[in-house]
Order: structure tokens, then sequence, then C-alpha cells
């Protein structure tokens, strides 16, 4: 039980860093048309990724039952945007020093969440398959809104 709060504190506290970070770099639009535009939404996308962390975070800090369906959600939607910008289908937001940072995390996660670590309950092969399809449809929102 300490383990598994201290591992979620650490996640928690390296979501709460990295979205501040992410949070200042943002540039807001002074004209309502800077709004309409798909560059404005793309920053956001880092941010997103740090709001998967935190709420994973949480669960696990809480003992949720979801705890391993948002670990995976948030490892996938990682892995996807590193291996979608190693291929050249999107551009990531992410710095270097966050990619590597979040991709550490992600490996964490996975394991996690696919040997039920802590006893928060195993995850389905359909919440497995869910969690891919929800971390898909994260990094194409962000990069092809």
């Amino acid at each position: 039980m300490k383990k598994r709060k201290i591992i979620a504190s650490i996640l928690i506290l390296i979501a709460l860093i990295l979205g501040a970070i992410f949070f200042s770099e943002i540039v807001f639009p002074i004209g309502l048309e800077g709004y309409f535009k798909t560059e404005y939404y793309g920053q956001f996308g880092p941010l997103a990724i740090c709001v998967e962390l935190l709420i994973a975070g949480f669960y696990l800090f809480t003992g949720h039952p979801k705890t391993n369906f948002t670990m995976a959600l948030f490892g996938f939607t990682v892995v996807l945007d590193f291996i979608l910008n190693l291929v050249g289908l999107i551009t990531t937001g992410l710095p270097f020093y966050a990619l590597i940072i979040f991709l550490c995390c992600a490996v964490f996660a996975f394991w996690l969440s696919f040997s039920n670590a802590f006893g928060t309950g195993r995850i389905s092969f359909v919440g497995a398959f869910g969690s891919f399809v929800m971390g898909i449809i994260v990094e194409l929102f962000f990069n092809y809104l």
C-alpha cells in the first residue's frame, strides 16, 4: 500500500510539473479567428497527456478499479505519439525531454496495468483494446483536428 501511494505520488508530481510547463507555453490568440485554427488546438496535446497521467496517478493513489485502464490509456497515447512521430505521420508537440520522461512512465504504466501489480483489478482484452483505440483518438484529435 505504501509503495503504491509513493509511486502514484511520483506520477502525479511528474504530471503536475510537466503540465505547468506545457500550460505556460500555450499561446492564446488575440483575435477571435485564432481560436478556429488547428495550430491553437494542437498545442493542447501535451497538456492532455499530462491530464491522462494525472488521472492515472490519482486512480493509483486511491486504488480505483479503473486504474489499469487509465494506465494503459496513458501508455498507449504516449507510445502512439512516439511511433507516429517516428514514422512521420504526425509532428509531436512534446519536447524531447518530456518525450523521454513520458516514455519511461509509459513503460512503467504498461507494466502496472498488464501485471496488475497492486491488485486494482485485471484489465480485460476489451479494456486494453478500448484504451488503445482511445489513445489513437486522442493522438489524431490533437494532430488532425
